[in-house]
């Protein structure tokens, strides 16, 4: 009996627990929801190994619920294909996940709630994403995503004049580069010469992608070809 009541009262601490993350993570998807679509300028940095590319200006754009290109001079896309991007709308879009509570962190100073979901679509190419939430903000401060096809990438956000709107002002996208694909049309453009095979330059390395954000324009309409 003493252990019946025991068990039910930590089962019935942990649905608590689990029904507080899911109404932290309803609050940061109720500010995502309130962007439609937006048109971005901003500054990437890309950083590596076996690409040369100087840092650029670049526009980004993105339509609910997870269109997003980010776009240099020319209207060449430069992210890595395979699903990864520094996208974190796309995490929460659909809710077919499940949450799990992973306690407490600190993010660059911010105390977070972390919160890792589990997407319960077979099809997902995504396996795991632990979300580090800043309660106060009801903002993604970091996020951790492992996928099938792309590896494990992690995404740092800082925030600033559009904090209302969920968006960030920085971004620094980090990822394993032996599963960096290359965009069609800039593998020549942006491959640094040598001797060396890409795939063996890429082995067990790490690559960044750091956009930061100047403007926003929210909610104003993004056309369709801007996507392909």
């Amino acid at each position: 009996m003493k252990y019946g009541l025991l068990f039910a009262g930590l089962f019935v601490a942990s649905v608590a627990v689990a029904q507080k993350e899911e109404a932290l993570l309803q609050r940061v998807r109720a500010k995502m929801e309130k962007v439609n679509d937006y048109t971005a300028e901003g500054r990437m940095k890309l950083d590596v190994s076996f690409i040369n590319a100087p840092a650029s200006k670049v526009t980004v754009y993105y339509k609910k619920p997870d269109r997003f290109k980010v776009k240099k001079a020319g209207g060449i896309s430069i992210l890595p294909k395979g699903g990864v991007s520094v996208n974190v709308n796309a995490l929460l879009a659909g809710g077919s996940y499940q949450t799990v509570p992973g306690g407490t962190s600190t993010v660059n100073g911010v105390a977070t709630t972390v919160v890792k979901l589990i997407p319960t679509d077979e099809a997902s190419d995504v396996v795991l994403s632990v979300l580090h939430v800043d309660e106060k903000e009801a903002v993604i401060r970091k996020a951790v995503v492992t996928t099938k096809e792309s590896g494990t990438y992690e995404i740092l956000l800082n925030y600033g004049a559009y904090t209302a709107w969920g968006l960030p002002d920085k971004v620094v996208f980090t990822f394993n580069t032996k599963d960096y694909k290359l965009p069609k049309g800039i593998t020549f453009e942006y491959e640094k010469g040598g001797e060396k095979k890409v795939e063996e330059k890429a082995k067990s390395k790490k690559g960044t992608v750091e956009i930061t954000y100047a403007s926003y324009a929210i909610n104003k309409g993004v056309d369709e070809k801007n996507f392909r």
